[in-house]
This record gives structure tokens, C-alpha cells and sequence, in this order.
């Protein structure tokens, strides 16, 4: 699959083509001793990172998916997924990245498959209409949760379970399917007891790492998505991320030069895909990189205060709402562009208003030629004002290249934790949010969070206008 491998182009990230601004090769020569003890720890500590077995331990989990998707195609309309964060966010963007932005509203783009909405938030009249919009009749409603205590998706499923005995009875168990933990948390339980379909999400495999297993693949298997060569590609990527020689190795090199970049200061990463299928790749990214590095505390328990911003952009849409920034604003900024060499389709412009140059010039090309010229175009801009920018090129959007950029982002956001001496694998901040919800609403056990939020300041309304 030579063929299909992506590239990582980092030349506009060194001195020698950004100026003072980039990084030399001595910066990263001298780093040298914690790049050696960063590739030692990713080695170590693999068997402790379950999310790198994924693709290549999971034939079984496959067929059971494959399996169950073949039986349930043709009963349903619809599939609605209840989850948030990386039990959304992966779905999302494999879906939009392999299917048509418009495959819901297609039954020739749907092929078969059902129409596939992701329930990412709990605002009441989004979920709503949803409802309304679905019959229950003929839809599968799949929840996932590890821990079976997300405030969010356990809302979304006690709404529909009782939705659902009510209007369906006994056969509401068959309208559920629930991805969680194998032994641990409420919903295994709750499953068990009510005989829901179930698919477990493996120990050590936290939710941003999460779409290699069930989470992301029973959704893509229902659209019609090759989740065999999804895996195949991430494996792929996989032995390539095994190299040692951090010049050959993507992720390896991705992670060293945000490090540097963060160390002097760019403590913004943004990320532009140049095509609409690729787009949510962005939003998967945010959440990996953000909540992955954004720490209070390093390894050793000292306040450090690390992360890098993540922004989501499209090109070339924000080339007419952010680049103006990222061309003059600050120099505080890593832009990572992701592009890709051929289209599934393409549109000719027709050579019309030959009498206006300012137009016409376009007459002859293709929308792809118009879309690849404005990233080329953008790159240089930005290389020529000293701005720091790599490239991530897939050749063609499909499942093999989709497995193996979502697989090198996550080695490049584990082994930037290495540099940063911090654990990517935690989200305590996260955590303090969800102990504030769970005392707010009163749930036992957090008693004393409850005091502690009813003995805060009280605001003062001089202050509200």
C-alpha cells in the first residue's frame, strides 16, 4: 500500500525556510537526551497504551460487529449514537471523511445503510426534534459510555429506554445497543440485566483513543464503512511509527517540532484541512491534542501548566476569515495543513467571460485545480512571512489513509506527552467539571463538593447588566 501512504512535509517548520522564526536541526539535536528517553518510554510503555493493539488484536470484535450491522441493516432507518467527546467525535469525522456531507439526505449516497445522527450534546431542543424527526420503529439507538456514569449520555439514555417501553414494550431491548466497559461501570451492569446488545470498549483504551474499537466502528460498519481496512491502515502507520529514526518516523517528528514550537512560545496549533470530507478531523484532533497535553501538573507533581491550543479551520473557507490573522497577527502559532493529492470527483469551470480577465482566467481549470493551487498558495504566503507550517497529504481520502493519520496523530500526541513529562492519558480538569455537575444535581457521594460550591461568593448583581 505504498501507494497509499500519507506524507508529512515539515520543510516550512525549519530556519532554512521560515527564517529565525523556525527550528534549526541543532534545536533539535539538542534534544537529543530526552528525544532517546521519549522513544524508550513509547516502548515501555506500549503494553500500557491498549489503543496501540487495536489494529491488530481485534479480528474477532470485527466479525461480531460485521455481523451484527448485517443483521440490522435492514431493519432499521436510522442509527442515533448517544456519546460525547472522542464517543462523537471519531464517528463524526470517519463518517463525513469516507461518505458524502449529504448521505443523510441520500438514499443512493446511503447505499443501504441508515441515516446516522450523533446526539454529541444534551441541549434540549436539539434532542427534541430529533425524536421527532425519527421513527422509533426503525431505529437503533446505540449508547456508549466506558464508565457507564456520563452525565450527558446516561440523560440522553434513560430519556429514550423510557421513550421507548412505552411505546414499543417488550421489544425496546432490540432498539439498544450499548459500548462500554467489560466489567466495570453501570451500563455493563444495566445492559446485562435488560439484554442489550453489547460491545465493550478494552481496558486501557480512554475515549479521545477510542475510535479504532467499537465505539468508532460499529457506526462506521452500520454506514457502510470498510472498518477492516480502517484498522489495516492504522496498522500500516503503525510499523511505520516504529521506527526509531525520528527523521523517518511522522509522528516521532510532528510531536518533536511542536514541542520545540511550544517551547518558544507558538502555543496555538492550528489544523486546516483543504477538503470538506476531511473536516471533522479537525474537531477529533482538538479534543486529542487539547485535553491530552493541556496539564496542570507534570510526572513529578510540579505545576507546569503545558498545552497547546488547538483550532479547527477549513481551507479554503477561513482563508477568508482566520489567514489574515495567521499571516500578520502574532507569531505565536504552528499551522498544520492537511490536503489531499486526488478527489473522488471533480467539476470543470467553463471558459466563459473571456472578455473579463479578472475572471476568466479561470475558464479551463477544475474546482480540485482551484482548491490545490489556494493551499499551495496559502503555504507560500505563509512561508514567506517567517510562519511555521507543515503539510499532512493523504493521496486519496479512504479508509486506509483515514486509519493511518487518525493512528499517527494519536503516537504524536502520546509521545509529545513524553517531552512535556506529563500523562496524556488523564483529564483531571475534565474531572472537576463532572464532580461539579454530580453535586449540583445532588448525586450521594459528593456531599462535600456541594458544600464547598454552595460556600463560594455569592456574585454581585453590580456586575450583571
Amino acid at each position: 500500500m505504498e501507494s497509499m501512504k500519507i506524507r508529512l512535509d515539515f520543510n516550512n517548520m525549519l530556519t532554512e525556510f521560515v527564517g529565525s522564526d523556525g527550528i534549526s536541526i541543532a534545536d533539535v539535536d539538542r534534544l537529543a537526551g530526552k528525544i532517546k528517553a521519549a522513544t524508550q518510554a513509547m516502548e515501555q510503555k506500549r503494553s500500557q497504551m491498549a489503543w496501540r493493539d487495536l489494529p491488530h488484536n481485534q479480528a474477532n470484535v470485527v466479525a461480531d460487529i460485521l455481523a451484527y450491522a448485517a443483521e440490522m441493516r435492514p431493519k432499521i432507518k436510522a442509527l442515533v449514537v448517544f456519546g460525547i467527546g472522542g464517543s462523537a467525535l471519531g464517528p463524526i469525522a470517519v463518517q463525513q471523511a469516507i461518505h458524502s456531507p449529504f448521505y443523510n439526505l441520500s438514499e443512493k449516497f446511503r447505499n443501504g445503510g441508515p441515516q446516522l445522527f450523533v446526539a454529541d450534546n444534551i441541549d434540549p431542543t436539539t434532542i427534541g426534534q430529533l425524536l421527532e424527526l425519527v421513527d422509533l420503529r426503525d431505529t437503533l439507538f446505540s449508547v456508549v459510555s466506558k464508565s457507564g456514569s456520563t452525565s450527558e449520555t446516561m440523560a440522553q439514555f434513560m430519556i429514550i429506554k423510557d421513550i421507548l417501553e412505552r411505546e414499543l414494550g417488550d421489544a425496546a431491548k432490540d432498539h439498544i445497543v450499548c459500548t462500554t466497559d467489560r466489567k466495570n461501570g453501570n451500563l455493563i451492569k444495566i445492559a446485562q440485566t435488560e439484554g442489550y446488545k453489547t460491545f465493550y470498549i478494552p481496558a486501557g483504551v480512554g475515549g479521545r483513543f477510542s475510535q479504532l474499537c467499537p465505539v468508532g466502528l460499529l457506526p462506521a460498519a452500520f454506514c457502510g464503512i470498510d472498518i477492516e481496512q480502517l484498522l489495516a491502515g492504522a496498522a500500516y502507520m503503525d510499523d511505520i511509527c516504529k521506527n526509531e529514526d525520528i527523521w523517518q518516523n511522522p509522528a516521532y517528528i510532528y510531536a518533536i517540532l511542536h514541542y520545540i514550537a511550544m517551547k518558544n512560545g507558538k502555543n496555538i496549533s492550528v489544523m486546516m484541512p483543504y477538503a470538506d470530507s476531511l473536516k471533522y478531523i479537525s474537531d477529533w484532533y482538538a479534543q486529542l491534542w487539547a485535553e491530552s497535553l493541556g496539564k496542570k501538573y507534570n510526572n513529578n507533581g510540579n505545576v507546569v501548566n503545558v498545552g497547546q491550543t488547538p483550532v479547527k479551520a477549513l481551507g479554503v473557507t477561513d482563508q477568508h476569515s482566520q489567514v489574515q490573522l495567521y499571516m500578520e497577527g502574532p507569531y505565536d502559532k504552528v499551522m498544520v495543513f492537511v490536503g489531499v493529492d486526488g478527489f473522488a470527483r471533480d467539476v470543470p469551470i467553463p471558459k466563459s467571460f473571456g472578455d473579463i480577465p479578472s475572471v476568466g482566467f479561470l475558464g479551463g481549470h477544475s474546482l480540485s485545480a482551484l482548491l490545490l493551487a489556494e493551499q499551495a498558495a496559502t503555504e507560500y504566503a505563509l512561508q514567506q512571512s517567517g510562519r511555521m507550517n507543515m503539510t499532512i497529504t493523504l493521496p486519496m481520502v479512504n479508509e486506509h489513509t483515514i486509519g493511518q493519520i487518525l493512528y499517527m496523530l494519536e503516537v504524536a500526541t502520546a509521545y509529545a506527552g513524553e517531552l512535556l513529562n506529563i500523562d496524556a492519558f488523564d483529564q483531571p480538569g475534565v474531572e472537576a467539571g463532572k464532580d461539579a455537575t454530580y453535586a449540583y444535581f445532588g448525586r450521594p457521594g459528593y456531599e462535600e463538593k456541594k458544600a464547598e460550591m454552595d460556600a463560594q461568593p455569592k456574585k454581585n448583581p453590580k456586575y450583571i447588566i
